[in-house]
């Protein structure tokens, strides 16, 4: 592929760790930049306190904001923390620095005086033996990914689970061998930071169809892309790379990788596409073409709803096929996969009326698609934090929904906006969960679908999308 990338050039000392070995680890200064509440900055800490490391934690939150994380490292009194401020002697000083994604390298004047700058996913790729498959796009990364791990430990692999979907690796790295798989989600942050280094090679690599996302991190959707390309940057062709048929961004990654190109799309291939090894959905369920063979690997009725959860299924199931997994073993792995937390999660009835939180969904684009994946009306809980992005998709599903209560958030004015030019009908914004929950009780009736998909950030009213959905959930089943 194209020696650049990214529109960004990682430094020197993201090659040049001072270990090669776990043994190697025990007396080096260490300090985790960012402890964050997602774990892992909270398994970085501890990965290294248990290999004998000098760990110090220091994060720019208070330490009443990061007390869960805090807490759970209070088994290892070792550990120092320097919480609501960085100081530069932790940098300048330290062996190791040891990166949250969520922190810029770019104009970061502690990271300048890093003699060497890991990260908890980069760790783990240099210390385990496991075969890795990885996932990235712009939605669909989590449930893609943790319906191929449901797969392989339905068909009773070694598999693991990790990456952007909130585990680090570095909690099960002891666990994993050579004869271990292991499933990494990657966000567009996590491959920045592996820029360079040649170590993520995955035996297969999907990519989720690409939207514009993180606008108000990157300055354009050419530098968001050339980051999600790294995930195939070291691949070669021994691997399988994924790609979405249905844009132009799978075709450019088809044309770069020097992986095996598998296709999917949401509907048949055309003949003249000559496709020899890809899948696509019907309405009778999904299928497989295998070397010009054709077999179904996901049925017609699934667990979870909606035709983009489906092409998530239809995707792991391909990953599965390449592994060497049967296609009636396949079929009953993706019927039975029950969904994941925040994603389209079914979680609560009553009165007639069904509850789904899909927290997750973070960008417009998801939060319609929620809207589409019921056959009937629904009453769509949305609004939130603006990511510099457009809300077209959101106001578009409007007059397929029966009703949509909106959170307050920077994002919802311009999202009412755009609402006010459909004419749609609307109530809000609510100014907390609560009330956003009161009131969708108020205007549901039996044989309704409350679905909360803001289809924005989180960051002015909690603390991630994960608190977000809890609190959603506890309000709606306590409150």
């Amino acid at each position: 592929m194209p020696e650049n990338t990214s529109f960004f050039k990682n430094p020197g000392v993201y090659t040049n760790p001072p270990f090669t070995s776990i043994d190697e680890i025990s007396g080096l200064k260490v300090t985790v930049m960012g402890l964050g509440l997602h774990g892992g900055g909270t398994a970085s800490a501890r990965f290294f306190a248990e290999h004998g490391a000098d760990v110090t934690v220091t994060d720019m939150k208070t330490e009443a904001d990061l007390d869960p994380s805090i807490q759970a490292l209070s088994e290892y009194p070792g550990i120092k923390f320097i919480l609501g401020q960085h100081r530069q002697e932790d940098f300048t000083n330290a062996d190791i620095i040891i990166k949250n994604p969520g922190v810029k390298l770019e104009g970061n004047p502690f990271l300048k005086s890093a003699a060497s700058i890991e990260t908890d996913i980069s760790v783990f790729l240099r210390l385990s033996k496991a075969e890795i498959i990885a996932v990235t796009g712009s939605k669909g990364k989590s449930s893609t990914a943790s319906a191929i791990y449901f797969g392989l430990k339905n068909n009773g692999w070694d598999a693991f689970l990790g990456g952007n979907i909130t585990v680090s690796p570095l909690s099960f790295l002891s666990e994993t061998g050579a004869d271990s798989t292991v499933v990494l989600e990657l966000s567009s942050w996590q491959l920045a930071d592996l820029r360079g280094r040649g170590i993520l090679k995955p035996k297969c690599a999907v990519i989720t169809p690409i939207m514009p996302d993180h606008q108000n991190w990157y300055n354009s959707m050419e530098e968001y892309v050339a980051d999600k390309k790294l995930i195939y940057a070291d691949m070669g062709e021994d691997s399988h790379l994924i790609c979405n048929f249905d844009d132009g961004w799978g075709k450019v990654f088809a044309e770069e990788t020097k992986a095996a190109v598998n296709w999917y799309s949401i509907s048949p291939f055309p003949s003249e596409a000559g496709i020899r090894n890809g899948a696509w959905i019907e309405e009778d369920g999904g299928y497989l073409l295998k070397n010009g063979k054709v077999s179904q690997i996901l049925p017609g009725n699934t667990r979870v709803p909606g035709k983009h959860m489906k092409t998530n299924l239809l995707n792991a199931g391909q990953v599965l096929s390449i592994l060497g997994i049967s296609s009636e073993k396949i079929m009953e792995s993706t019927g039975n996969f029950p969904g994941i937390p925040h994603r389209l999660e079914f979680f609560h009835e009553w009165d007639g009326v069904k509850w789904y939180n899909d927290s997750a969904a973070t960008i417009p684009e998801a939060s319609a698609r929620a809207v589409y994946a019921f056959e009937t009306p629904v009453v769509l809980l949305c609004g939130g934090t603006d990511k510099n992005l457009d809300y077209a998709p959101v106001a578009e599903a409007a007059s397929k929904t029966k009703k949509i209560l909106l959170l307050e958030g920077s994002g919802t004015k311009k999202l009412q906006k755009m609402l006010d030019n459909k004419q749609a009908d609307y109530e809000g914004p609510y100014p907390d969960i609560k009330s956003l929950v009161a009131a969708a009780k108020h205007f549901s009736s039996p044989g309704d679908s409350v679905v909360f998909s803001p289809g924005s950030a989180s960051f002015e009213l909690f603390k991630n999308e994960f608190d977000r959905g809890n609190k959603f959930k506890e309000e709606v089943l306590n409150g």
